[in-house]
């Protein structure tokens, strides 16, 4: 069994889907691993380091995917890329597949097997698969870096003889693991920590990490989560009405980090021009859900825009800021996954199509796009 894990075409992307820790546990499951050289540097992994794990440095993207029976990637193949790999090969990366039928269409007129790491589930045998907490983990704390990097102003209060610095006022929209991870880290520099979320769950989650919780709280708040723990789409009465607190709340921040991302839906809107204006000069506002579409207006992708005196950071690929631990986890995700693949006594791959966590994943299978999301759009 061979393994391909090449360098990222996308200029952006700075992460890896293999490490030497992981390329150690596919030669143990019976892989060949081929990394392309340099597929590692950004993410501080030298050619070295991966050919003492065991993998064999390849010195082009052909050379790479040549024979490759399972492609590991961060992000979905492009055109040139897919003339590179066999048919029949699983590939294993984040799909992103809203909107790209044509990229689905391809991958599957390639003849190739493609999962979307994003669509694993959320139960207990797959956490250690999901890529969207790992990743999103690492975003929360990047964006509390980035805020303070952007801040002219230290987080804690701090008493000197000079007089007393306040603290930051930092409030987190959205307290999903991105959220959380935020309010946690906001709250280790010393920052007074609000967030607010339309699920229920996540009052508990918040005030258990020593912030305090912002929402509307009526009938509709205590029924707003899917049952796989995601928001649903709220209501035109209940959004005016939260809008109307947060309007009222987001004047007194210094700092507001969002993060609310619906499944397959443009990112909603949260902060408008009018609660910017709102907000004292020098403040700061992180947007991560900034490539699709963004919850702040005004927020530019891949840029650092100041509307009404106020700085939105909208950088791409946040966990890529932060590359050598996305890396690490997100790698450790794709051989979790896997390894449910390869049958351990005879080292072979031999997934399992009835599985639930393939059939939740697989996006293109013998020629065709199989999963129920995107296979009307195809036919």
């Amino acid at each position: 069994m061979r393994i391909a894990v090449p360098r990222e075409s996308d200029a952006v992307e700075t992460r890896v889907a293999a490490t030497p820790e992981t390329v150690k546990k596919l030669k143990t499951l019976g892989f060949e691993v081929t990394i392309e050289t340099g597929a590692g540097t950004t993410s501080r992994i030298l050619d070295a380091d991966y050919e003492a794990a065991g993998a064999v440095i390849s010195a082009d993207a052909a050379a790479t995917y040549a024979g490759a029976d399972v492609v590991l990637k961060v992000r979905r193949p492009d055109a040139a890329e897919l003339k590179l790999i066999k048919s029949g090969a699983l590939v294993i990366a984040i799909m992103d597949p809203y909107g790209r039928d044509a990229e689905l269409a391809a991958m599957a007129e390639a003849g190739v097997s493609a999962f979307a790491m994003e669509f694993m589930p959320r139960i207990t045998r797959a956490q250690v698969m999901d890529v969207l907490s790992s990743q999103a983990n690492l975003a929360g704390y990047r964006a509390v870096i980035d805020a303070a990097s952007e801040f002219d102003r230290a987080f804690p209060m701090m008493m000197t003889a000079a007089g007393t610095v306040p603290a930051a006022r930092v409030f987190v929209m959205g307290a999903g693991v991105a959220g959380l991870q935020a309010i946690a880290t906001a709250r280790r520099l010393g920052a007074v920590v609000t967030a607010t979320d339309v699920r229920p769950a996540s009052k508990e989650q918040v005030e258990s990490l020593g912030a305090k919780f912002i929402a509307v709280e009526d009938e509709e708040f205590k029924q707003a989560e899917t049952a796989g723990g995601y928001a649903k789409p709220m209501s035109e009465a209940y959004q005016k009405k939260q809008a109307e607190l947060v309007a009222s709340h987001i004047t007194k921040q210094d700092i507001v980090i969002t993060t609310a991302l619906i499944p397959g839906r443009p990112a909603p809107r949260l902060v408008t021009a009018e609660m910017l204006a709102s907000m004292k000069p020098g403040s700061v506002v992180v947007d991560l859900a900034v490539e699709r579409g963004g919850n702040v207006e005004g927020a530019r992708a891949g840029e650092v825009a100041t509307v009404s005196g106020v700085k939105i950071v909208g950088h791409l690929n946040v966990p890529g800021r932060i590359a050598a631990s996305a890396s690490a986890l997100y790698a450790k995700n794709l051989v979790a996954f896997l390894e449910t693949m390869v049958d351990k006594a005879s080292k072979t791959l031999k997934p399992n199509w009835d599985d639930e966590l393939v059939k939740a994943t697989v996006l293109t299978r013998d020629g065709a796009v199989v999963h129920p999301a995107f296979a009307a759009a195809q036919s």
